[in-house]
């Protein structure tokens, strides 16, 4: 209890509430529209703080641990939904105005996207800690779907968006190549959805196979014939994590260029603009 206690806090609150703040400044920056609610943002904020520490023993269902326990866990999960998509609505309704720039701007792409991913992995959370489903659920794959969705997903698309809007403007020089950032966004977004969509099936298939029994009351399947079975679903595993790191790879390249090295003959970004004051500043 004492483990999932802190153990959940410590990655909700590394992998959340620091991007949802990076979310705040960037997405509005990188879109040039104010925050949809700055009311709805405040609410977002001390809601997500009081709620989301009473989170941690939906990790925990089905063990020794009092029922009550366990039933204060699922429930406070439950109400996650409402802070969460509050924020998720207010990232997405923030765009609102400017979607045409979606068809140019990469880097929007990726924030907003990374909003969606957010809003897909706080509603995959709870419905996780409900103990019907969590029966199901429990030690399968499932679950690393479900992380994955939120660390390379959210967090991972709202680190590469806010980086390639704030680079460029700390070293005072053009993005180096636009072209490589749509290259990025396609190949993390296929590689995603490849990883996250074989380890849901990879998940519900194991869940289905360890509760399987034959006529005897007999179980159905040795685990070792559970992890066999899984293997396509790994190889697909494999080659999104190959994806979704080669589109790493040209974003690692991307910015030591823009630091570094010269602008791209072709596909350059434009020079980031100053506003009024930081004109004045310099």
């Amino acid at each position: 209890m004492i483990q999932w206690w802190y153990g959940h806090n410590i990655v909700g609150f590394l992998l959340t509430a620091g991007f949802i703040g990076m979310m705040y400044y960037f997405l509005p920056k990188q879109a040039e529209r104010p925050v949809w609610s700055y009311r709805m943002s405040v609410l977002h904020f001390w809601a997500l703080i009081f709620i989301y520490i009473w989170a941690g023993p939906h990790h925990l269902h089905y063990t020794a641990l009092p029922e009550w326990t366990q039933t204060l866990g699922m429930v406070f999960s439950i109400m996650l939904w409402m802070p969460s998509w509050g924020g998720m609505i207010n990232g997405i309704m923030t765009v609102s105005g400017a979607w045409h720039k979606l068809r140019t701007d990469p880097i929007l792409r990726f924030l907003l996207v990374a909003v969606a991913f957010y809003g897909m992995s706080t509603f995959e959370g709870p419905l996780l800690a409900l103990k019907p489903v969590n029966a199901l659920s429990h030690f399968t794959d499932w679950t690393i779907g479900h992380v994955h969705s939120g660390a390379l997903g959210w967090v991972g698309f709202m680190a590469f968006g806010s980086l390639y809007h704030m680079v460029p403007r700390l070293v005072g020089k053009p993005l180096y190549s636009l072209k490589l950032v749509e290259w990025h966004f396609w190949l993390a977004s296929i590689g995603l959805i490849l990883y996250i969509t074989a380890m849901w099936v990879s998940g519900v298939s194991q869940g289905l196979m360890w509760k399987a029994y034959d006529e005897f009351g007999f179980l159905k399947y040795t685990f070792g014939e559970s992890v066999a079975a899984m293997h396509p679903y790994y190889v697909v595993r494999l080659a999104g994590g190959l994806f979704y790191l080669a589109g790493g790879v040209l974003f690692a390249w991307n910015l030591a260029m823009t630091a570094w090295g010269r602008p791209s003959k072709s596909g350059a970004a434009p020079q980031p603009s100053l506003n009024a004051n930081q004109e004045g500043q310099a």
